[in-house]
């Protein structure tokens, strides 16, 4: 992204600061960088989507339509932007700077609360497809989230989805949120760096980094959601997590295009459910690899079962998400909110159609 794109991005997340927005962290230091295949065939109808880490398997499906040429086909021009927190991408999208945003579904619970209507209109997932890491020093001491009193916790930022998420897990395990300390180490080759200096003792993040922590046996796998059935033994049902979502007023009044969107993203998660893991590595841009072909196609192959087939919000999705934010976001504790507004089903069923 260029740098005045992200100067603007930036003030305009400094003007939402105060509201605590939801974010969903980048995978990667430099994934801002990373936008080989990002740009559509400069033809066809111009849309711009901000992706919380272009390089992150859970956010795969987006590169992936780029990749597969569905976005051409279906007429559209699509830009895929890359920002080192979703934060930034929600903040650009509430702000107008592009029209799309592919982050987790929570946002638009978060939004509601502070009067803004967003709403997902291609669910990618039904699990978080997070992982709680564990170093190999903590290992004895920590068993499972009852353990986290008094431990350095790592996420990927102050009000992400892993800060979420883990504050969750304690609070369930009878651990209080004053109890533990939360520390923004990123993702990627930041956050392997925490866990091999000691500044955590574990931490909440995803595939790749996932499986570079288990090769180079810097810690183990504490709680697994990455699968539906990890999804409901940690959370108490399907979570859904990353998607593609909109602002309410502009999707009402670009029907055709979010249909085009939906169409094409809906094609890409049927292409992937039929598909190897080495398959989908192959499409991607050679360097989110990061030079270990074998370890990538591994990273994707654990992280395939978070995703849907057809784009439709899981049944009792939202109201597991509304349950894990409750039980620490006063914010959304003490709001009513209408979680029929938080998604749509509209385009994904003409897709799957």
């Amino acid at each position: 992204m260029r740098k005045t794109a992200r100067i603007a991005a930036l003030a305009a997340a400094g003007l939402l600061a105060a509201t605590s927005l939801t974010a969903c962290a980048n995978e990667a230091a430099g994934n801002a960088s990373s936008d080989s295949g990002s740009k559509g065939d400069g033809k066809g109808e111009k849309v711009k989507i901000m992706v919380g880490g272009l390089d992150k398997v859970i956010y795969l499906p987006a590169m992936l339509t780029q990749r597969l040429g569905y976005f051409d086909a279906e007429g559209l021009d699509v830009e895929l932007l890359s920002e080192p927190a979703g934060v930034q991408a929600e903040t650009a999208l509430v702000s107008g700077q592009v029209q799309g945003a592919v982050g987790f579904y929570d946002h638009t619970l978060d939004l509601q609360t502070k009067g803004k209507h967003v709403e997902s209109v291609v669910q990618f997932s039904h699990a978080p497809g997070e992982v709680e890491i564990v170093s190999g020093k903590s290992a004895k001491d920590i068993t499972s989230p009852k353990d986290f009193k008094g431990r350095k916790l790592g996420i990927t930022g102050l009000g992400s989805s892993t800060d979420f998420l883990t504050k969750y897990l304690a609070v369930k395990n009878g651990v209080q949120v004053s109890e533990f300390s939360p520390v923004a180490v990123g993702a990627g080759p930041t956050f392997v760096s925490a866990l091999q200096k000691g500044s955590i003792d574990a931490g909440m993040t995803t595939d790749p980094t996932v499986a570079t922590v288990l090769k180079k046996k810097l810690g183990q796998v504490l709680v697994d959601m990455r699968t539906p059935q990890g999804s409901q033994q940690a959370l108490g049902g399907p979570y859904p997590s990353s998607s593609l979502y909109m602002q309410t007023d502009w999707v009402n009044s670009h029907k055709d295009t979010v249909q085009k969107l939906a169409n094409a993203f809906v094609k890409t998660l049927k292409w992937m459910s039929t598909h190897s893991a080495d398959e989908i590595a192959a499409k991607m841009p050679a360097d989110y690899s990061q030079g270990d072909k074998t370890l990538y196609a591994s990273a994707i192959k654990s992280t395939l079962p978070m995703f849907t087939t057809d784009g439709v919000m899981p049944q009792d999705g939202p109201q597991t998400v509304e349950k894990v934010l409750k039980a620490f976001n006063p914010n959304i504790k003490n709001a009513t909110i209408d979680l029929g507004k938080t998604y749509t089903t509209e385009f994904v069923k003409k897709a799957t159609g």
